[in-house]
C-alpha cells in the first residue's frame, strides 16, 4: 500500500491497523494476567463460571469475567453460555502442563519487571543503553539472581518457546558425527535433551551457572537421559569445558555485546578440537524490509541486556572470523530462528 501523493489522507484501514498496534499494551497485559492466573489450567476440564475462577484464584469476580470477555473478543477464551468461560484453541497453549505451553513466555514478556524496562524504551532508543540497568541499577540476570520467582518465570520462558524451535532445528539441521555435544549456557537443557533423544548414541554436557543446575539434572532424569548427559557448572566468560565435538548455542550470542560474545566464542575454538563444529541458534535478521520476529526481539535486547542484538548472516560471519571460526552456512528453519554454523580454524 502506498502512500498517497495528492495531498489526500492515507486510507482509513491504514489508520485502523495503526490503532489496532497501539492497542499492543492492553492485550499484552490482558494474556500475562490471565496467564499469570492460571486461567487456562482452571479451564483444562471444562467450562466454568467468572465467580467460580475468581474464588479458586482470590481475585475480583466481576474484574474477572471483564478480563475474560475481552479475551473471548480475541480469540483466546470462549464463551460457553452466560458468564460461562472456556479454553479456545489458542487459549490452550496456555496451559502448564501442555508439551510446548506458551504460559511461561507469556509471564516472561507481561511480568511487571519486564514491562517497566519496556516502558522505558524512548530513553534507551536515545541514548542506545539498555532500559534494565538504568531502572533496577543492575542487568537482568544479575537482578534474578536475587529475585527467584523471575528467575523461575524466564526459564519456564525459554522452555516455552524451545519446544517449537528444538523441533524446527531438528528438522532443518543434521547432527549426526557429533560424538558429544556441549550445551554453552543451556539452562534447563530443553534444546540438549531433544537432540540427544533423536541421536541416541550422542554423549551431551550441559554447562550453564549454579542456579541452573538442579533444574538440568532434574530435567535430564526425567528424560531419561541422566547416564549420557554431563551437567556442569561454570562461567562461560572465564571458560568453558573441553571434551566435547561440537558447541551449540541458542539465544545465548544475541544476548550480549559483539565483545562479550567473542569472549564466549573464543572460550568455546580453545575447549574444541581442531575442525570442531560451533552450532549457534538464534534468529538472523534478513536483508530486506518484511516483517520478522527477530526484528521486535532486537528492541527487547536494546531494553534488557547491555549491547545484546539479533544479528545479520554478515554480523555473525565476521563475528565467527574474529574468533577462529569458519561460518560454513546459515541453515533456515521453520521456526523463526536459523542454524548458524562454524567450524574451528586451526
Amino acid at each position: 500500500m502506498s502512500v498517497p501523493t495528492d495531498g489526500l489522507p492515507p486510507p482509513r484501514e491504514a489508520a485502523e491497523a495503526l490503532r489496532d498496534l497501539a492497542l499492543g499494551k492492553w492485550i499484552c497485559q490482558a494474556v500475562y494476567v490471565a496467564a499469570d492466573l492460571g486461567i487456562a489450567d482452571l479451564l483444562r476440564d471444562g467450562a466454568r463460571t467468572a465467580d467460580e475462577l475468581a474464588r479458586t484464584t482470590g481475585v475480583s469476580a466481576d474484574a474477572l469475567a471483564r478480563l475474560l470477555r475481552a479475551l473471548v473478543g480475541l480469540g483466546v477464551f470462549a464463551q460457553a453460555g452466560p458468564d460461562r468461560f472456556a479454553l479456545a484453541p489458542m487459549g490452550a497453549w496456555l496451559r502448564s502442563d501442555l508439551p510446548g505451553s506458551l504460559r511461561g513466555f507469556c509471564r516472561m514478556v507481561g511480568h511487571p519487571d519486564t514491562w517497566r524496562a519496556w516502558g522505558d524504551l524512548r530513553e534507551s532508543v536515545r541514548t542506545g543503553e539498555e532500559a534494565f540497568a538504568r531502572l533496577f541499577g543492575v542487568g537482568l540476570f544479575d537482578h534474578m539472581e536475587t529475585h527467584p520467582d523471575l528467575a523461575g518465570i524466564f526459564q519456564d520462558a525459554m522452555g516455552s518457546i524451545s519446544g517449537m524451535e528444538t523441533v524446527a532445528v531438528l528438522d532443518a539441521y543434521d547432527f549426526g558425527g557429533i560424538g558429544t555435544l556441549l550445551d554453552v549456557a543451556g539452562g534447563h537443557g530443553f534444546l540438549l535433551a531433544g537432540i540427544l533423544k533423536a541421536h541416541p548414541q550422542m554423549r551431551g554436557v550441559l554447562f550453564d551457572m549454579p542456579h541452573a543446575r538442579a533444574g538440568g539434572a532434574a530435567l535430564m532424569a526425567r528424560e531419561g537421559l541422566a547416564d549420557r548427559c554431563r551437567v556442569v557448572t561454570g562461567d562461560m566468560f572465564a571458560e568453558v569445558p573441553g571434551g566435547a565435538d561440537a558447541c551449540i548455542m541458542k539465544h545465548i550470542v544475541h544476548d550480549w555485546d559483539d565483545a562479550r560474545s567473542l569472549t564466549i566464542l573464543r572460550n568455546c575454538h580453545q575447549a574444541l578440537p581442531a575442525g570442531g563444529k560451533l552450532v549457534v541458534v538464534d534468529m538472523v535478521i534478513p536483508p530486506g524490509p518484511e516483517p520478522h520476529f527477530g526484528k521486535l526481539l532486537d528492541l527487547e535486547m536494546l531494553v534488557v541486556t547491555a549491547g545484546g542484538r539479533e544479528r545479520t548472516a554478515a554480523e555473525f560471519e565476521r563475528l565467527y572470523g574474529e574468533a577462529g571460526f569458519e561460518l560454513t552456512r546459515v541453515v533456515p528453519t521453520a521456526a523463526p530462528v536459523s542454524v548458524v554454523e562454524g567450524r574451528k580454524r586451526a
